[in-house]
């Protein structure tokens, strides 16, 4: 039985200028899970990753741990949405991010805080009421999602284990469409993706009904030290 294992990036730089690079603790994340990947036995055929910046470093610290150097295809079907997109979407003013770091640091926890902006803006993106304001509406997403789901499915079928480096919303939606199919709630994405950890594992198992998820979000290896537990 064919295995696709994706993986969420390590942590990214929140509040930086470019979000998308990887932190230090990101890059140790990636290199532990390579190491803890190549204990369990895990000798993946084929790499499979996003085009974003945090998709390749996260890729490069896993093989790295992993001491395996196997093919690598890009599909930037496994892109994260436009989240800062979505989230200026609702609140205009965060568009100056200076001003958008004073309001979230001005508040008793920042991260919570952009939490909770972050979940208001989704509900609205996710309802489709309001889909001429975004990009990406959320229907276009899930379609996207569904399409490389498609396209590893098809790779499944000359590869037998595949390691594919995401994001937390590409992840959390493909382990919603193998759940509840095409129509499922966005409810069930949203909540995924809320506990999406760094470096989560998700599992899912290709057989002759087609893909099948296994296992959500597994992180038994960021647990062992709690600096490697993070959301963001």
């Amino acid at each position: 039985m064919a295995r696709l294992l994706l993986i969420r990036h390590g942590q990214a730089s929140f509040g930086a200028e470019d979000y998308d690079a990887l932190s230090d603790l990101g890059h140790e994340q990636a290199r532990v899970l390579g190491r803890v990947l190549a204990a369990r036995g895990v000798r993946p055929a084929l790499a499979l990753r996003g085009t974003m910046r945090r998709h390749e470093e996260t890729l490069a610290g896993i093989l790295e741990g992993l001491g395996a150097r196997i093919p690598v295809v890009t599909d930037p079907g496994w892109n994260e949405f436009d989240f800062q997109h979505v989230v200026e979407i609702h609140r205009p003013h965060y568009r100056d991010r200076a001003a958008m770091l004073a309001e979230l640091a001005g508040t008793d926890r920042p991260d919570r805080a952009f939490q909770e902006v972050f979940d208001a803006a989704t509900l609205r993106w996710c309802s489709g009421d309001h889909d001429a304001d975004y990009i990406e509406p959320f229907a276009d997403f899930r379609g996207r999602i569904t399409r490389a789901l498609a396209q590893a499915a098809a790779l499944l079928r000359r590869h037998r284990d595949i390691l594919a480096v995401s994001s937390g919303g590409p992840i959390a939606m493909a382990a919603a469409l193998l759940t509840t199919g095409p129509d499922g709630p966005a409810a069930l994405w949203a909540a995924l993706n809320r506990v999406s950890v760094n470096t989560g594992v998700t599992k899912v198992i290709s057989g002759r009904g087609g893909l099948s998820l296994s296992t959500f979000n597994e992180h038994t290896h960021a647990e062992s030290d709690p600096r490697l537990l993070t959301y963001r």
